[in-house]
């Protein structure tokens, strides 16, 4: 029996084709494997958030860690392998841009992108450590953000950045509104929390 293809669209060096007025979350990271909690945060967003889709940006390297990724174009197949989803568009446009950070991405983004209504996507691991990221407070404010649970990240609510933007913080009720709101602006998304992570994974297949 012949295996069909991948049913999430990949985008190698380019931006994923949309239209002003579309409604998209940006989820970025090595996704260095794809696991479970990359997919459950991206259909969250889909459905609690209502955007129409949610583009996986692989970073070529994370600033924040010394070990280097696999490479890019494995990545890229895996996560679209993985993901199988006809609303999760993959890209390794960092890589095109030559952008190192989050922020730079963001901006390139914007620009390029007129009209287009966009939500940064982050696990609340990644908000516990974001006031370490490069001009966080300045990507607040350029971008609606959306944080989704995540295990053993229970000090996330208590973070800097979360002290720090606190009076912007929105009911999770009121997720729907996220991407038509002004930044700085964010919520954060409680549900089932999914116990794996990449590092976990790569651990598991070396033993």
């Amino acid at each position: 029996m012949k295996r069909r293809s991948p049913r999430s669209p990949v985008y190698a060096d380019r931006l994923p084709p949309t239209r002003p007025g579309t409604r998209v979350a940006l989820f970025g990271g090595t996704f260095d494997p794809p696991h479970d909690g990359h997919l459950m945060a991206s259909l969250s967003a889909l459905r609690r958030i209502g955007v129409e889709q949610v583009w996986w940006l692989l970073t070529p390297g994370n600033p924040l860690k010394r070990r280097k990724p696999a490479p890019l174009a494995d990545r890229l197949a895996a996560c679209a392998a993985f993901a199988d989803h006809p609303r999760i568009a993959v890209t390794g446009i960092e890589a095109t841009f030559g952008t190192r950070y989050s922020i730079d991405t963001v901006r390139r983004i914007l620009a390029q992108c007129p009209g287009v209504s966009f939500v940064w996507l982050m696990g609340a691991d990644a908000l516990a450590g974001f006031h370490r990221w490069r001009d966080w407070r300045r990507l607040a404010a350029m971008i609606p953000i959306a944080v989704v649970d995540r295990p053993n990240a229970g000090g996330a609510l208590a973070s800097p950045a979360a002290i720090t933007l606190r009076d912007r913080r929105i009911s999770e009720s009121d997720a729907a509104l996220l991407p038509s709101l002004a930044p700085p602006v964010w919520t954060f998304l409680h549900g089932p929390r999914i116990g794996v992570s990449s590092t976990a994974l790569r651990s598991r297949k070396k033993r």
